[in-house]
């Protein structure tokens, strides 16, 4: 069906629609092969808090920007070349229902549909665009990604220490290898993460002495105890 599409007028048109509503901020979207399976409104988990985000699924990559008037007008354009995404399911909790995680080499982030059937829809569509590309290039899944950014909001010490209390003046840090919110003295080092940036990055203490001796998989370790265990740091398997 992608095969029969790739060509038409109606994809051509609606792709033209994409490139038309980010206006000439936005990257081309037009390549030869390239067709849009379907888009919609997702909530994104930002930093500070959740917001509205407008997703536009073709076959090779996952588009996304802020919503300035609904089907008009976006800003602020994001691409996600599929093949290095991979996608978790997120259980449940709160207000947060109907969530997965997408994690790519570059950044990871949380989103959540308006209900269980279009989560379940954006998650086969996903899975199956990925599949295809990997199945096309005889390439593996990838098997590093970003780490998701614990919200601000769930952190009110720091996870690393957990004495330094965040305040206006004492602001919360983000360790880019973990993504745990942290006190400026817990994450003074710097570390060269090629994946992310072409120069070094915050990282705390404790992901700091284990990329230097090489144990980068224990970066990815669990939460202190004491902390905060909410919807999206609970994964499906």
């Amino acid at each position: 069906m992608v095969d029969r599409l790739a060509n038409s007028e109606a994809n051509t048109r609606r792709i033209s629609i994409v490139e038309n509503c980010f206006g000439a901020a936005g990257q081309p979207l037009t390549i030869p092969g390239r067709v849009l399976i379907g888009e919609g409104v997702l909530t994104k988990l930002c930093r500070k808090k959740p917001k509205a985000r407008q997703f536009f699924l073709f076959n090779d990559i996952l588009v996304y920007g802020n919503i300035v008037i609904q089907k008009k007008k976006y800003n602020k354009q994001h691409i996600i070349p599929l093949e290095n995404v991979t996608i978790d399911s997120i259980q449940d909790e709160g207000d947060l229902r109907n969530g997965w995680l997408i994690k790519t080499p570059t950044k990871s982030f949380a989103v959540y549909a308006a209900t269980a059937t279009e989560k379940s829809e954006w998650m086969n569509h996903i899975n199956k665009c990925v599949s295809d590309l990997l199945s096309k290039s005889g390439k593996t899944p990838s098997n590093e990604h970003a780490a998701v950014w614990v919200p601000d909001s769930e952190a009110t010490v720091c996870m690393r220490c957990q004495k330094a209390k965040f305040t206006p003046v004492n602001r919360r840090h983000h360790c880019r290898k973990c993504g745990f919110v942290v006190c400026g003295p817990c994450s003074e080092k710097r570390f060269l993460l090629p994946s992310q940036s072409s120069k070094p990055v915050r990282i705390c203490d404790f992901c700091y002495d284990l990329l230097s001796t090489g144990e980068m998989t224990a970066c990815q370790s669990a939460r202190p105890s004491g902390s905060s265990n909410r919807g999206i740091w609970r994964v499906e398997m």
